[in-house]
């Protein structure tokens, strides 16, 4: 093949993306807005919400063939980019600042609810991948911890939908829960951001439960929460070990390089996070970079949306709620717990 044909297939290949890509983006679009005007719900969700809705119709006008190539682009992709971005905004010292005091909460919390997802979504009949979604979601940091391992499991839409639906929901409760339940305990400032922290997943339910509890509690919570960021990597590492142990249907596969479990993106997301601690990004781009990852996200997040399987949805009831809200609780009272132990 000459190199012109050559170019002319990769371009071929390109533009069978554009319509997918070109929906997502506009679905993101939409979002955006919305959620910025009401950033307890956050954009991602309303992205998922609006691809729910819209995607049937998109699907059916714009003909699923002609859109599938470019969805699974902007769901597979630019969700594995979006991660290498969030490592931009954070620093490798950022554990050191939070120090060793709150180190137990977050792994406590963290050991915890990975042990009972996998015994209660055992009990309760879910699909593994489910139940590891929504664990490691509540676990870590909502959307952000399944968008990264959702790549790495070769989660289905419809898993990856019903698991950010579920974290939000419990968000919200969070939010409106946890400062009178603070305030009932006499959390200090700091105390209370330390549970903000570890309790709530998304980042900007975890600033608006601690903002209302005080100015210091939102700046512990929000250290505390990209600490948990980190995670991340590790979680992620095991879960590509797992998936590539269970996937021996070939030689190739049983005999591969074990530098091949480590997924790219979460290399990407580890030399951002390197550059951020050296001072290589400047800090007057790190706000910008925050918005270009969270638009990622929503971009991605509606691509799955358009992608999913709403009667399948149905089909699964209402047994992966109960996890998330059993996980919920789990995380909250552990997190009151270890904090009392440890002083």
């Amino acid at each position: 093949m000459s190199r012109t044909d050559t170019g002319q297939t990769r371009s071929q290949s390109w533009r069978r993306l554009v319509p997918g890509v070109a929906l997502a983006l506009v679905l993101a679009a939409l979002a955006t807005p919305l959620g910025l005007l009401l950033p307890v719900i956050g954009a991602p969700v309303f992205a998922i919400v609006l691809g729910l809705l819209l995607g049937p119709l998109a699907l059916r006008v714009g003909g699923r063939d002609r859109l599938e190539p470019g969805t699974g682009f902007a769901k597979g992709f630019l969700l594995q980019l979006a991660v290498v971005v969030l490592g931009s905004g954070l620093s490798l010292l950022t554990v050191a600042r939070v120090g060793f005091s709150s180190l137990p909460v977050m792994l406590g919390t963290l050991a915890i609810c990975l042990v009972v997802a996998w015994f209660v979504g055992r009990r309760l009949g879910i699909d593994d991948d489910l139940t590891t979604l929504i664990g490691v979601g509540t676990a870590i940091c909502g959307a952000s911890a399944i968008a990264a391992v959702s790549p790495v499991m070769k989660a289905r839409s419809n898993d990856v939908a019903y698991a950010v639906s579920t974290i939000f929901l419990f968000n919200v409760a969070a939010v409106l829960a946890f400062p009178p339940l603070g305030h009932l305990l006499g959390l200090d400032q700091q105390a209370f951001g330390l549970f903000a922290g570890t309790a709530v997943n998304d980042t900007s339910s975890v600033v608006a439960a601690a903002s209302v509890y005080g100015q210091e509690a939102a700046n512990t919570a929000v250290v505390v929460k990209l600490t948990r960021t980190l995670m991340i990597i590790p979680i992620v590492l095991v879960l590509a070990a797992v998936v590539r142990r269970r996937d021996t249907s070939s030689p190739s596969t049983r005999s591969a390089n074990p530098l091949r479990l480590v997924p790219w993106f979460l290399v990407g997301f580890l030399v951002a996070a390197g550059l951020n601690t050296l001072g290589v990004i400047p800090g007057a781009a790190q706000p910008a970079l925050a918005h270009v990852g969270l638009f990622l996200i929503t971009t991605a997040l509606a691509a799955i949306g358009v992608s999913t399987d709403v009667p399948a949805l149905r089909r699964t009831g209402a047994r992966p709620l109960v996890l998330g809200l059993v996980l919920w609780l789990t995380v909250a009272a552990s997190s009151l717990v270890i904090q009392g132990v440890t002083g």
